[in-house]
């Protein structure tokens, strides 16, 4: 196999392997034993998902997340970049290196000049883009907003100004458990006429997307998304 640092995106959920991702990945994956990776756990539970024979025992993992010492990182491509043996960067969920701590190793690898190359699977942001029916080549991903009410409602109304004078679609996250506080938040503080996507549980059995203008939600019961990941988007009428 080409030595490279492979991007392996992984489910969003419990959903089946065989369900989000192609027969490609799972070539690719068996065939790898170093792994920098963002929880050690899921990783390994992942890795079984794809193929149960993996001799888990037999893999090096080096975690790479908020704990990490980022002056460290660059030595996780020492068997790439000294012994020509593939690796491989997977996520806690979704594709590494988008809204991920895998990015910073993708910069490094490339300021090495060691090749990239990024795998097909489920990325929740573009596909909350794809379901909204909002402009879908102009988008900007925000990540999570403030979390002091003041501080979050002004993020919300300069997003809110960029969606309608920018023809922007605006895209943001929030903890799962926060998600109806969000929604709330939202809900008394946009115009009536902006226009609001919830895209949660995506590509699972809870999965949730609906758009409604700011109006028509406040006519509506709460989505029921507590504890789920979710997209939330806004855009002009």
């Amino acid at each position: 196999m080409d030595a490279a640092l492979y991007l392996i995106p992984v489910t969003l959920g419990e959903t089946s392997v065989d369900k989000v991702l192609p027969s490609y990945n799972h070539d690719v994956v068996v065939e790898i034993k170093h792994f920098i990776v963002e929880n050690i756990r899921s990783a390994r539970r992942f890795l079984k998902a794809v193929d149960k024979s993996i001799a888990i025992d037999t893999l090096t993992f080096y975690e790479l997340n908020e704990h990490t010492d980022l002056t460290q990182i660059g030595n996780y491509l020492e068997p790439l970049e000294k012994k020509g043996l593939p690796m491989g960067v997977i996520s806690e969920a979704g594709c590494p290196a988008v809204a991920d701590p895998g990015a910073q190793v993708v910069e490094i690898a490339q300021k090495k000049n060691l090749r990239v190359v990024p795998l097909v699977g489920p990325s929740s942001m573009i596909m909350a883009v794809m379901a909204s029916g909002f402009n879908g080549q102009s988008f900007a991903f925000n990540g999570y907003l403030p979390v002091k009410p003041g501080e979050r409602t002004s993020k919300i109304h300069q997003l809110e100004a960029r969606a309608w004078k920018e023809n922007q679609t605006q895209l943001f996250i929030e903890a799962p458990y926060r998600n109806l506080k969000m929604f709330e938040t939202l809900v008394s503080s946009c115009r009536k006429d902006t226009r609001l996507c919830i895209a949660a549980g995506i590509t699972c059995a809870e999965e949730f997307i609906k758009t409604k203008t700011i109006a028509e939600w406040k006519k509506s019961a709460p989505p029921e998304i507590n504890k789920v990941p979710a997209i939330f988007l806004i855009y002009r009428s």
